[in-house]
């Protein structure tokens, strides 16, 4: 079975980088795949992709040496099994608020005994290998978006969920479960102390650490702190910016 290369940055102490696809297009996700990111997460849950989308993304992906990974748009069994089977080598499921929530997305990313995916790797028989079947549960990516007040308070329990490889803060909706807004406010440190109660527990239970930032700076900021996932704005994010930034600049030759 294709080696999970993340995995390989994380076991040499590395930090991953992933690009987020909120385009619905294969040609814009092979752009992504190919401008350097360990990994490139097809967006279910605020992207516009349909399911065949999704594939046809992941096809493009596979074109390049990112690894194609999916955020699902809901804690939903058979919509983690077709991603997997269409070809993400890791599931991001949000809204996971409670150990039972993170044992039944865990689980519908494992094969038994581990789990209760059913067996029917169309795509991944072709991409990953033949043998896939045999090593999935070694090699796919399980992790667990903690994004409310309900899922800080229950962080504990949910790290400790067996065969669960990761946390992913998912940090707009986590500010406004605490706060009221997504916005950056003066909360008291109620944000940052949450953020730093996740990776406290991501560490001590040995599994990775992952945050979404805005901005190269905040970057810098979670990667000294200890997160080992960073993803930065998304497709869409950044083809506003740019092609706003250029439309004033020539707009100011005049």
């Amino acid at each position: 079975m294709r080696k999970n290369k993340l995995k390989e940055i994380w076991k040499n102490n590395g930090t991953v980088f992933c690009g987020w696809l909120h385009i619905p297009n294969t040609w814009s996700a092979e752009l992504m795949a190919n401008a350097g990111w360990d990994s490139v997460t097809v967006d279910m849950q605020h992207g516009l992709h349909s399911m065949e989308t999704a594939m046809q993304m992941m096809q493009a992906i596979s074109t390049t040496e990112a690894v194609p990974l999916a955020r699902v748009n809901w804690n939903t069994p058979g919509d983690i099994m077709r991603l997997l089977d269409m070809g993400a080598t890791g599931i991001i499921c949000p809204m996971i608020n409670t150990k039972v929530d993170c044992e039944n997305f865990v689980g519908a990313c494992r094969y038994p005994p581990l789990g209760f995916r059913s067996f029917g790797p169309t795509r991944q028989r072709i991409y990953a290998g033949a043998d896939y079947g045999d090593f999935s549960n070694d090699e796919t990516l399980a992790i667990a978006m903690v994004e409310t007040k309900e899922a800080v308070e229950n962080i504990e329990q949910i790290c400790e969920v067996k065969s669960l490889d990761g946390i992913f803060i998912g940090s707009g909706d986590l500010r406004l479960s605490l706060t009221g807004t997504n916005k950056k406010t003066d909360d008291g440190g109620m944000f940052e102390n949450a953020v730093d109660k996740i990776l406290a527990c991501c560490h001590k239970n040995e599994i990775i650490p992952g945050i979404w930032v805005p901005n190269i700076d905040q970057a810098q900021i979670m990667i000294q702190k200890g997160f080992r996932f960073i993803a930065l704005q998304s497709d869409s994010m950044m083809l506003n910016a740019v092609a706003n930034q250029l439309s004033q600049e020539l707009k100011n030759l005049t």
